[in-house]
């Protein structure tokens, strides 16, 4: 008897649970099974019909492993030493980067996955390579999956702000206005004015007194340098004295593995390829990209931006809020060259300048964010 192929967004299996629920129909055909642990269901597997089916990295015993290969599925077995999974179907948590924390920053699993990374990205080992090239587009099919019906606003900004600084705490203003107007806040992931807007989102549902506090507690390791492990565990605190925060995005990246991700981002994707990271983040932020003062890497994510919104290459252009007048016409003067490229086209009427972030959702709704 055959079996018609499950439809494409409804074939991903994820957890035990999905699977036991999939499989008492008798049928796995078609279905892809990612990184979900099959040991303990030997029995099952030997009954089921597992045609056309797809096992990535899921351990299994021998006999069924065998079984469902002779049924016709793929199995793409689990590969041993790695500090990652590549064929993970979920993204990140920080208490999975981070765990072990206690121990220090160094044996968490974020420290070996970035070892591991500078270990074999220019040894020219095309499985080395295979393997980072699956581990992000698994996380870009499971971001997908977060986002489906999400209103993302992207906050991009410098590393280097502190914690402890009005700039700091303008940024997590920013994304705890953002998220309480309803949108969903995605960042780089890494620390500065990423984590600041990751932090404002968490501190949503709480009172405005406890972001207050939570700043003064973080400015007590203001940098993630020299101690990642202290300005990481600053942050657990802060989760820990005001639990059951609001839900935020990190999308960070091993390319910079220097930079820690922030704890305060309830999903976390992280990447091995920048580029990849860079515009996919962007390419999400389907309700407007916030962009903070910053130096050469704001500046890139600002006509990173632009261009799909000039040439029109994601549809229609998504807003774009510039935040300090000052820093963006003058120290940077980024401002008038974004005008001037955007005189004339769809994208005019969805670029703005402000003064301060308060004014940052304002300006989203009324360049189109809201509809």
């Amino acid at each position: 008897m055959t079996h018609p192929e499950p439809q494409a967004e409804h074939r991903e299996i994820e957890s035990l649970e999905e699977f036991d629920r999939l499989v008492s129909r008798g049928s796995l055909a078609g279905f892809r099974v990612q990184s979900v642990d099959l040991t303990q269901r030997t029995s099952v597997l030997l009954s089921a019909d597992t045609d056309r089916a797809v096992f990535l990295g899921c351990p299994m015993e021998p006999a069924a492993a065998a079984k469902v290969r002779a049924d016709g599925a793929l199995v793409f077995p689990p590969v041993p030493d790695l500090p990652f999974d590549p064929y993970r179907g979920r993204l990140y948590t920080a208490d999975e980067l981070f765990a072990g924390l206690d121990g220090g920053y160094a044996a968490t699993p974020d420290a070996l996955a970035y070892d591991w990374f500078q270990r074999t990205r220019a040894d020219g080992d095309v499985f080395a390579s295979m393997l980072r090239s699956i581990h992000d587009d698994a996380l870009s099919d499971a971001l997908d999956e977060l986002l489906a019906d999400a209103r993302v606003v992207g906050v991009m900004g410098g590393h280097a702000m502190g914690r402890g600084t009005e700039a700091y705490a303008g940024a997590a203003r920013l994304g705890r206005a953002l998220t309480r107007s309803g949108f969903t806040v995605a960042t780089g992931g890494g620390p500065g004015a990423m984590e600041a807007a990751n932090l404002g989102a968490y501190a949503a549902p709480h009172s405005d007194e406890m972001l207050e506090d939570a700043l003064q507690l973080l400015a007590k390791a203001p940098s993630f340098m020299p101690s990642v492990t202290d300005w990481a565990q600053a942050a657990f605190e802060v989760r820990a004295r005001w639990p059951q925060g609001a839900g935020s995005v990190g999308i960070p990246t091993w390319f910079y593995g220097h930079e820690p991700p922030n704890a305060f981002a309830e999903h976390i994707a992280k990447y091995f390829a920048n580029a990849t990271r860079e515009d996919g983040l962007l390419a999400r932020c389907d309700a407007g990209v916030v962009f903070l003062p910053g130096a050469a890497g704001t500046v890139q994510e600002i006509f990173d931006n632009a261009t799909p919104n000039y040439y029109g290459s994601r549809g229609e252009p998504t807003p774009m809020v510039l935040v300090d007048r000052a820093h963006w016409t003058g120290h940077l003067p980024t401002w008038p060259l974004l005008r001037s490229l955007a005189r004339g086209r769809a994208m005019e009427s969805r670029i703005a300048l402000v003064d301060s972030v308060e004014e940052v959702p304002q300006a989203l709704l009324r360049l189109g964010a809201g509809a």
